[in-house]
């Protein structure tokens, strides 16, 4: 909620909520001598209640207003607001709300009174009486259940209006909290009907009679809830686990840990870091749910900020607010936080990172959800170190052990991809392929050694790539044969690279250290080579054909005409044409 927001909402309270008290004690001039201490044991009963709420999303659902039914219904409504306005100033209380969300205290205060003046209002239009005299006849029926009906509709429609104008929501009406408020008060208003039942036959001790069990009911229903809320968070925990261990890279168990944290948790920031080769803790995800802040680059040593220290303690910490942690404070901790959970991350017995969430509310998180965080630092650390090995042996299937190039098998999956995704779009990009073969590359075994043939084969490589750098996908293609995929070149810009190709070749010799030269000294190898190029849509309409276009140009139009040339396979249609 922004700052101008929460002055308009103590504004609004504070010109309206006491007028309207001293106002409606005037006009209902309700009757305290003689009940002082029954309305006193109500208002203990409720507080006691409001201490029991259950947290659902944003919102606490408690149950006193089942002891405000009681009270609406034998005392009238001015007594039932200070019984609701009492029990709220409890829960509130129990809350610990923090200086940034005291502005929530204006808002239920403001809130419940409307409510109870709205339902009040058509309980007294249907002809509804207070007192023991409240429910005479089956007729009384209508305004009571009209009353609790309206009570239950305008407190879920009042959440709603808060969450969507005072906080920018998107609500739903039939979330979570919706079904716990209609379930609970389908259970509570009903037993506050009949602790006002047995209120008035029996006075004083109905109160007691009725209303501890009512305590019983609210705690046992929290307890209820909270271990339903564990379970729960145990299921999405054991869901997020399953996902980290697909076949992931590191980038993408990241991406899933951090989008799901972030929709499990109630965090505003999370910073995952990981131990690197120089033994600091380099910041390798980073989630802010403002957006105000860009990925920082941050590098922390043992005991620097917060995660620094859980780093160097090897222990997870729990700081409920920020006087807890404010001699850690730095220039890396966000400046509204308030809440931290910081866990590290181990694998073999190791700590290999640490993971650090921030709330800007004070006692944002419970003892559960650090459990969980801890359960998920502990997924974390497998997945990363699954997805790291993940990657090595893919890197390895799809890489030429001698060149470091792509091998064939992943460069024919390549171009299949890259066909797909251009001729989806649009504009169709024209799509080159340059293809070469070492002249004459037998003799070079032949005369030096298979040694030395694969010297020259890594050096020529180095070279390519220096040429290429990243403007293609280059693969070592069979033998002595490499290739190179350049998505969004014409034919004349991949002629261009081609001849480049050729000249880097031939400008200077390959040096040879292996070789079964008689001499002892390293020996100089001159190489050509024969270039194809061939152009997608110009000379054919699929990937492989790309391919046996470039082949035939190189072959019939480099080769059969003397090697060491640059053919394209537009030149073998104009020499057929």
């Amino acid at each position: 909620m922004t700052k101008q927001k929460k002055y308009a909402v103590w504004f609004v309270w504070a010109t309206i909520w006491p007028a309207s008290l001293v106002y409606l004690y005037l006009w209902l001039t309700p009757v305290f001598e003689g009940n002082r201490i029954e309305i006193a044991a109500f208002i203990i009963l409720a507080s006691i209640v409001a201490l029991f709420p259950l947290q659902i999303g944003d919102h606490p659902v408690f149950f006193t207003q089942g002891i405000a039914f009681a009270v609406f219904l034998y005392y009238g409504l001015f007594i039932e607001i200070i019984v609701s306005q009492v029990a709220i100033l409890a829960l509130m209380a129990k809350m610990r709300l923090g200086r940034t969300n005291l502005h929530r205290l204006p808002i239920n205060l403001f809130m419940f009174l409307l409510i109870s003046v709205v339902s009040a209002g058509i309980y007294y239009f249907l002809g509804g009486t207070h007192g023991p005299s409240a429910v005479n006849d089956i007729g009384d029926a209508v305004p009571i259940v009209s009353y609790a009906l309206s009570q239950i509709v305008f407190n879920l429609f009042s959440i709603k209006f808060v969450a969507k104008v005072l906080y920018n929501k998107e609500i739903k009406w039939l979330d979570k909290g919706f079904l716990w408020e209609l379930l609970t008060s389908s259970l509570v208003l009903p037993i506050g009907f009949v602790l006002y039942m047995v209120y008035s036959e029996f006075g004083m001790s109905g109160i007691f009679f009725v209303g501890i069990p009512f305590v019983f009911i609210s705690g046992m229903l929290m307890l209820y809830h909270n271990s339903n809320q564990v379970n729960t968070y145990l299921r999405e925990t054991s869901i997020i686990g399953h996902e980290l261990t697909g076949k992931l890279g590191v980038k993408e168990v990241l991406d899933i840990f951090v989008d799901r944290l972030s929709e499990l948790l109630p965090v505003d920031y999370i910073y995952v870091y990981d131990v690197n080769e120089n033994k600091r803790l380099e910041l390798i995800r980073f989630f802010d749910r403002s957006g105000e802040i860009d990925f920082p680059n941050i590098q922390l040593s043992r005991g620097q900020s917060i995660s620094g220290d859980t780093w160097q303690e090897g222990k997870s910490v729990f700081y409920k607010k920020k006087s807890e942690w404010s001699h850690l404070e730095n220039q890396y901790t966000p400046d509204r936080a308030e809440t931290v959970l910081s866990v590290p991350v181990e694998r073999n017995g190791e700590i290999v990172g640490v993971i650090t969430i921030y709330s800007t509310t004070k006692r944002a998180f419970v003892q559960f959800q650090f459990m969980i965080l801890n359960i998920l630092g502990n997924y974390l650390g497998v997945a990363i170190d699954n997805a790291r090995h993940y990657e090595k042996t893919k890197a390895e299937s799809e890489r030429c052990a001698l060149t470091g190039l792509y091998n064939y098998r992943y460069f024919e999956d390549h171009i299949v991809n890259i066909f797909k995704v251009n001729q989806r779009q649009e504009n169709v990009e024209p799509i080159s392929l340059v293809l070469l073969d070492i002249d004459h590359f037998k003799r070079v075994n032949d005369t030096y050694g298979h040694e030395s043939g694969n010297e020259v084969l890594a050096s020529l490589s180095e070279r390519l790539q220096k040429v290429v750098g990243g403007h293609g996908t280059l693969a070592r293609y069979g033998g002595e044969e490499f290739v190179l995929l350049l998505p969004g070149y014409n034919q004349r810009e991949a002629l261009e690279v081609a001849h480049s190709i050729r000249e880097s070749i031939i400008q200077k010799p390959f040096i040879s250290y292996e070789h079964i030269d008689h001499s002892i000294e390293p020996i100089s190898i001159s190489l050509t080579a024969s270039i194809g190029v061939a152009t997608y849509p110009d000379h054919c309409d699929e990937a492989f054909d790309l391919i046996r276009q470039a082949d035939r140009a190189m072959y019939i139009g480099a080769k059969q005409r003397g090697r060491d040339r640059v053919a394209s396979y537009n030149e073998l249609i104009q020499t057929v044409q």
